[in-house]
């Protein structure tokens, strides 16, 4: 029943929280950050009982899974290279810096779990950071390199991860053995993640049911890391290439009914896991304070405060330099691709709010050692980690606007025109295969006339920059809104009468509400 009450509590949480957030029009981290935080000092709170060991199962698959699957890999092959270094090599420098900093300021830590905090926080998140560059017009680039970075530095940083876990808990390590491990994981984890795609890409052709196929589509992330995990290689990578390649052949695959469901399904699934893990994180935070009590609060602060700028500094300490290696580092970088300028890269360095990968992370450190000692210094590597996401996801993600505002950076692309230069060609498409058809069957012309118009319609609401789109277009779309919330109305009128039965009426309503979202 305790578990229950907390859940409940969890849930309620989440959807204020969320509330919050979209009403106030910040991303929904900070406030999960935030509420979780407050929750955590709550009194006489019971603390939730959890297996660490499942943290990062349950959690990460399908988080990652998700961004693999929405990630561009077009966008995300043109730009591999800087994508590489920074999403393996800044967060290898990230591990090192932050791990000795820790070391210097607390000589007591071993090295094995200073290198572990470093993990935990070198890989930023772009959840936060999108969510405000989507609003504000940023480059397209920008976005590009930050949501390749975070696919990939998820990886890179979990795999270092493990490995300082595996030293801290077996007290050995030697350099050469975990580089040539990390490739043969790396590798393993990629092939095996492709093999996964392909097979329930093969699968998913035969099944013809959308929710079976959502529910599969749920089963995929899961399935290839639990798999991988059992095998050693890397869940992680091969989550992320099961991802990417079945996002490339998605829209062949899916149905445009699975589509709809999916994307209700997957958004609520990863908002809940975000919101529990970052709840869960705070609710924990009263209690590691208290084990933490032979640090004063200063030195808890400054600790903090110390990682944290860290963190922070060798991100633009490495974006900038690495932005002007010479061009024969790599034959990926075209001749014509625009170089980024000194305020696109004073926001790339600035995005680096920390997230729910560093949250499982950390709430995933087994508690003892396989001695049955106590985890070391276990407590204090969750507090820092709360603390540099805290400080990043507030201190950058509310600054960031502001910064995007002072430095005049902006964009030339606009989702808009690219959305009509497409809907132009498509419907051209469109009237060339209406003629084939009209004209292989012989029918009357005036019998796609109706259909015609609106297609005619689209092409005029594509047209290009500067041209406004006809008041008729407009008129109309209010007309079959008008139309849909009647029949709507009128559908209800008649079910709450007795008029119709309760399928009919389910039927008939999924018919409107696809009408209306098309609208």
């Amino acid at each position: 029943m305790l578990l229950l009450k907390l859940v409940i509590l969890l849930l309620i949480s989440s959807v204020a929280l969320g509330w919050l957030a979209r009403h106030f029009k910040f991303p929904y981290p900070i406030a999960l950050v935030v509420g979780g935080l407050l929750l955590g000092f709550l009194p006489k709170l019971p603390q939730f009982p959890f297996n660490p060991q499942l943290i990062l199962v349950v959690v990460l698959p399908p988080i990652l899974y998700q961004t693999a699957l929405l990630t561009s890999w077009s966008d995300f092959k043109a730009n591999i290279r800087p994508i590489g270094l920074l999403a393996i090599g800044l967060v290898i420098v990230t591990t090192l810096a932050v791990g000795a900093t820790l070391k210097l300021l607390v000589p007591g830590v071993p090295w094995a779990v200073a290198f572990i905090l470093g993990a935990i926080v070198s890989p930023p998140d772009a959840v936060a950071a999108t969510a405000i560059l989507s609003r504000l017009n940023i480059p397209r680039r920008i976005v590009t390199l930050l949501e390749g970075e975070s696919l990939v530095n998820d990886a890179s940083g979990l795999v270092i991860y493990k490995f300082a876990v595996v030293a801290a808990l077996t007290g050995t390590f030697s350099l050469l053995d975990a580089s040539i491990q990390f490739c043969v994981v790396a590798l393993a984890g990629i092939a095996l993640g492709l093999l996964f795609a392909f097979v329930f890409m093969a699968i998913h052709k035969r099944l013809g049911d959308p929710f079976i196929e959502v529910l599969t589509s749920l089963v995929v992330p899961y399935t290839a890391y639990i798999t991988a995990e059992s095998i050693h290689v890397s869940g992680v990578l091969a989550v992320v290439a099961a991802g990417l390649v079945r996002g490339r052949y998605a829209p062949e695959i899916v149905s445009a009914e699975m589509r709809i469901i999916a994307r209700s399904v997957w958004n609520l699934f990863v908002f809940l896991l975000n919101s529990l893990v970052f709840i869960l994180i705070g609710i924990q935070m009263s209690d590691v304070v208290e084990k933490l009590a032979h640090f004063s609060p200063l030195e808890l602060i400054g600790l903090g405060t110390a990682v944290s700028a860290v963190a922070i500094i060798i991100r633009f300490a490495w974006v900038y330099p690495v932005a002007y290696l010479p061009r024969w580092l790599s034959g990926s970088l075209r001749d014509d691709e625009p170089a980024l300028r000194k305020r696109e890269l004073g926001i790339i360095s600035w995005c680096g709010m920390r997230g729910i990968v560093s949250l499982a992370a950390a709430l995933a450190l087994p508690f003892t050692l396989p001695n049955g000692h106590p985890f070391p210094y276990r407590d204090l590597i969750v507090f820092l980690s709360f603390f540099v996401i805290a400080v990043t996801l507030i201190g950058q993600g509310l600054t960031l606007p502001a910064l995007i505002r002072k430095l005049k950076v902006g964009s030339k692309w606009n989702i808009l025109n690219e959305q009509r230069r497409v809907r132009a060609a498509m419907s051209s498409a469109a009237l060339s295969a209406i003629d084939q058809i009209m004209a292989r069957e012989s029918a009357p012309a005036e019998w796609a006339d109706l259909l015609r118009a609106e297609i005619l319609d689209r092409i005029t609401l594509a047209a290009p920059d500067g041209v406004e789109v006809q008041p008729r277009t407009e008129f109309m779309s209010r007309l079959r809104l008008a139309a849909i919330l009647a029949e709507r109305k009128e559908m209800i009128r008649m079910w709450q009468d007795n008029e119709i039965s309760d399928e009919v009426m389910r039927h008939l309503e999924e018919v409107l509400d696809y009408q209306e979202a098309h609208l």
